[in-house]
């Protein structure tokens, strides 16, 4: 592939690197750092998995009432980071996060393995947990209700959608003359601009 500058769309391109990532050897594509920001200011980041992305944003799921449901409810912002160490490339995304519609939801919800099904209802996600017996002794109950049967989406867990408003795209080269691709998204468009290392 040639360098990003020959891509004037942030979407098409980050397709472009996310197949070539999948096709290669990355461990795990499709993980990603998400960051928020915690009422007091201060920033919180943690690694979840990207569920699915269009021209629309990117999707991922959770728990609503975890750590990052509560900063994103206050503060709906956040900034994404794929690393994908082996073709020495990064992407960085900055944008306004929403819910994805329940329908949207429901349908990634009844494609999980259902032992992740189960473990959404189980899990009071970010809250301190005495005893992992406790935790299990849930998903036992859980497991018994739903014997036999589907699961459906616990109404607290679901998709959120972070809609960019940037992109860089980073590609690491000799001497650590890095190339770097900046998209901005304006009301006419996306503009480009190349940054320095």
């Amino acid at each position: 592939m040639g360098r990003p500058t020959e891509n004037p769309d942030p979407f098409d391109l980050f397709r472009d690197w996310y197949d070539e990532a999948n096709r290669s050897s990355v461990p795990m594509p499709h993980a990603m750092s998400l960051s928020t920001v915690r009422p007091n200011g201060s920033p919180a980041s943690r690694m979840v998995l990207l569920s699915s992305f269009d021209a629309r944003g990117f999707v991922f799921h959770t728990n609503y009432g975890s750590a990052k449901g509560g900063e994103i409810a206050a503060s709906p912002r956040a900034a994404l980071l794929f690393w994908w160490e082996p073709l020495n490339r990064q992407i960085r995304i900055e944008g306004a996060v929403e819910k994805t519609a329940p329908e949207e939801s429901d349908a990634y919800f009844a494609r999980r393995p259902r032992g992740a099904q189960i473990g959404a209802w189980a899990s009071d996600q970010s809250r301190v947990l005495p005893f992992r017996e406790t935790l299990e002794a849930r998903v036992r109950e859980i497991e018994a209700r739903h014997e036999g049967g589907p699961v459906p989406r616990p109404p607290h867990w679901g998709g959120y959608r972070v809609i960019p408003r940037a992109f860089e795209f980073w590609t690491g080269r000799e001497d650590r003359l890095h190339d770097r691709l900046r998209y901005d998204r304006t009301a006419e468009g996306w503009t480009t601009t190349q940054l320095n290392p």
